[in-house]
């Protein structure tokens, strides 16, 4: 395929055109172009003595900071797959990614390491564990990226070969790991570019955990492109990240509604601290009104939204600049895919009606055919063959499309509950429930949040004569799962209400939440 995109390529292409700009910056230090070239190249040497080859699995579980960029870079510099593991993950969940990805290496900070102690050995395919603990003596990985050469290796780069494992959750109740190549993490990058919509003199900040494959692509795959600085917010805090913002004068900040509400209306956040941003990029929920008008008191403009998934990846329609607002839509397509609305049978539905929602390449301009979908879904032919169909992804997504192209969400597959921006599948916190005897069957659903926007909420039918006291149901999700997934209550029932076909009635539960 014509401008197949890679990662070296484009490292290289970024250290020529300006190899003294500041390309990364982050708690541990900053790299010009020239020197995050070197690095990632010294990172790669650095996993090939540790046994990596192409085609390998690379896992990091770290916070975002220079050493997880250099880590992912160095990993696609060696044509090696990228698994990004996210640190607030219980050791379960991240020993099922490491299992299911066959990962060779893992690096992560102590904290990881630690809590991962009597899990890991289990793991067959995993030879090296890597501590990655910035200005700690313990420090292995930063010391073996100094200590490695800085030549390029010897090994090509497929630009279509997979190269990063990305896990979603899905129907199952266990992640399922989404395939993209090179060329799929770059190409959301360079339409952005090439569409003016990152410039090189608008620094980048990402403030959500780049373990996520999507945060990547938005951050230092874009603004590697761009020639831009990438700014990694190790922070949190509505202070700590209006510091970053207002020191490093981060022009386009990406996040989710909940830190933008958080830095509006948090007293320590000064008008000034936030002046540089000039392109907010807010996914990952739902906005409310209420929320869009203090947004636009603050910035001066309105709330673009964007429609975007895993398997993309990232963003396929957003609303630009000057668009105008209509209730519901989420911008059209980019001008690399296509988006179509079709029904069971794969037929495309007229406008107005409602569909699945389908991407695929466009046919026509600049960008025709450049677009491939993801590769499919890691060790699993079956739930790849059922996504993937004539060339187009098929989402799961129910929407539609009005007669100017603007996409309109209808449903997200598998009750999936947006909390704060992060994905929560019902069906992974129900696997979990049901581990307990005593839970005969369960749902959890949505319940509206001003602040975060959803959370999970649990409903148990016990078993007959059964007794469970809702603390213990909270205990046994804290065992096994990240804190943002666990339900905010426990609702103790005698009967869920079903259907004829015996199927949970999931509407009438959330709507005595007041969904």
């Amino acid at each position: 395929m014509r401008g197949a995109l890679d990662v070296p390529r484009a490292l290289d292409a970024a250290a020529a055109r300006a190899p003294d700009d500041v390309a990364l910056v982050g708690a541990s230090g900053r790299y010009t172009f020239e020197e995050l070239r070197d690095a990632a190249l010294r990172a790669a040497n650095a996993l090939a003595e540790l046994g990596v080859r192409p085609g390998d699995r690379v896992a990091a579980s770290l916070a975002n900071d220079t050493p997880l960029v250099i880590a992912m870079l160095g990993t696609y510099s060696l044509g090696a797959i990228w698994v990004g593991v996210h640190r607030v993950l219980a050791p379960p969940e991240m020993v099922y990614m490491l299992g299911d990805s066959g990962a060779s290496v893992l690096i992560a900070e102590a904290a990881v390491v630690d809590g991962l102690a009597g899990h890991v050995e289990a793991l067959a395919t995993l030879r090296s564990v890597v501590r990655c603990e910035a200005g700690s003596p313990d420090d292995e990985w930063s010391e073996r990226v100094a200590g490695a050469s800085g030549t390029p290796p010897s090994a090509s780069v497929d630009p279509h070969a997979p190269a990063a494992i990305a896990y979603t959750s899905g129907t199952t109740g266990r992640p399922k790991g989404v395939v993209h190549s090179q060329h799929n993490a770059l190409l959301p990058g360079a339409v952005s570019v090439a569409r003016g919509s990152t410039e090189s003199f608008e620094p980048i900040g990402i403030m959500l955990p780049m373990t996520i494959l999507n945060l990547m692509v938005l951050g230092p795959l874009t603004s590697i492109q761009a020639g831009s600085k990438l700014v990694a917010i190790d922070r949190h805090d509505p202070v700590g990240v209006a510091r970053w913002i207002r020191d490093e004068r981060v022009a386009i900040f990406t996040t989710v509604p909940t830190a933008i509400h958080d830095l509006l209306t948090h007293p320590d956040v000064k008008p000034d601290d936030l002046a540089s941003i000039t392109k907010p990029r807010v996914g990952g929920a739902n906005s409310p009104e209420w929320f869009r008008e203090m947004f636009r008191e603050r910035f001066g403009t309105d709330l673009k939204t964007s429609y975007a998934l895993t398997e993309g990846p990232t963003l396929v329609t957003r609303e630009d600049p000057g668009d105008e607002r209509v209730e519901g839509a989420l911008g059209r397509a980019l001008p690399h895919v296509d988006v179509s609305i079709r029904d069971r049978e794969d037929n495309p539905l007229p406008t107005g009606e409602v569909g699945e929602i389908c991407v695929g390449p466009t046919a026509s301009g600049p960008w025709a055919g450049r677009y491939t979908t993801m590769l499919g879904y890691w060790g699993n032919d079956g739930a790849s063959a059922e996504a993937l169909r004539d060339g187009r992804l098929h989402t799961g997504d129910l929407g539609r499309l009005d007669d100017s192209g603007r996409l309109f969400l209808v449903e997200r597959r598998s009750q999936l509950i947006i909390r704060g921006g992060s994905n929560i599948y019902p069906s992974e916190i129900e696997r979990v429930l049901r581990i307990d005897e005593r839970v005969a069957d369960c749902a959890v659903v949505a319940r509206p949040d001003e602040r975060l926007g959803e959370v999970p909420v649990a409903f148990v039918e016990t078993a007959s004569g059964a007794e469970i006291d809702p603390e213990e149901l909270r205990e046994l999700c804290s065992g096994a799962l990240a804190r943002y997934k666990i339900p905010e209550s426990f609702h103790v029932v005698d009967e869920l209400p079903r259907g004829a076909m015996g199927k949970v009635k999931r509407h009438v539960l959330a709507a005595r939440l007041g969904s």
